[in-house]
């Protein structure tokens, strides 16, 4: 076991934090990546090129780009504005604000995609079935085709969810104290990087662990009706 030199609880204070952006990021991109799946399914054409244009922009600039940008950019390009109608702002971002709603916005557009896969994935038949029994169009999707797409998307939102836990550490960038923050923190007090970044490392991979086995239990739960229908 590694010497952490008393430096053990400022590790898992980092932890605590990671946890808790992660988990706050995965929820807004899971809301967020549903609506703009169906606005590409569904939406006006004006309304898919707007989603598409979203997704596409997010997907293929760099997370610490996007970070940087949010966090520094906008705030700066609001000054500047102001300062053109002769208005001094002075206006900053909250560090965890910033963090979960740029991990959101970005997770989102993966999500997106994953749930736009799993509702084509679905039989036709499943939806012309409830409308022959006199369902809407609103209760055939919560009823009917939302339950069996979390079922096909599950695999797609896991790999989004370790991707996302990963990703949580570009917020050290912004002095956001996660874990990454603290485990350099403590690194440069002692002297021992090696010590606290395997202890980081150590840790990230626990957390990958422990979502792998309840991703598995997940979908064992979700697929429980199709497995005795198969057997």
């Amino acid at each position: 076991m590694p010497d952490l030199q008393g430096y053990g609880w400022l590790l898992i204070d980092g932890l605590m934090l990671t946890l808790g952006v992660a988990v706050a990021s995965m929820i807004g991109a899971l809301g967020v990546g549903l609506l703009a799946a169906m606005g590409k399914l569904f939406a006006p054409r004006a309304g898919r090129f707007l989603i598409e244009a979203y997704t596409t922009f997010v997907r293929g600039v760099p997370e610490l780009v996007l970070l940087l940008l949010i966090y520094y950019g906008v705030p700066t390009l609001i000054q500047n504005v102001a300062a053109g109608f002769g208005l001094d702002w002075s206006l900053s971002i909250n560090p965890f604000a910033a963090g979960i709603g740029t991990l959101t916005l970005i997770y989102a557009a993966f999500a997106c995609e994953v749930f736009r896969a799993a509702y084509l994935a679905l039989p036709p038949g499943q939806r012309e079935a409830a409308y022959a029994l006199g369902l809407n169009r609103g209760i055939t999707f919560r009823k009917v085709e939302l339950p069996q797409m979390m079922r096909h998307a599950l695999p797609g939102l896991g790999n989004v969810w370790m991707v996302l836990v990963k990703a949580t550490a570009l917020i050290s960038i912004i002095q956001l104290p996660e874990l990454m923050r603290n485990a350099d923190i403590a690194a440069r007090s002692t002297r021992q990087p090696f010590t606290f970044f395997f202890a980081a490392c150590l840790l990230y991979l626990g957390i990958t662990l422990v979502s792998m086995w309840g991703q598995a239990r997940l979908e064992r739960w979700a697929a429980r009706g199709t497995l005795e229908a198969r057997s």
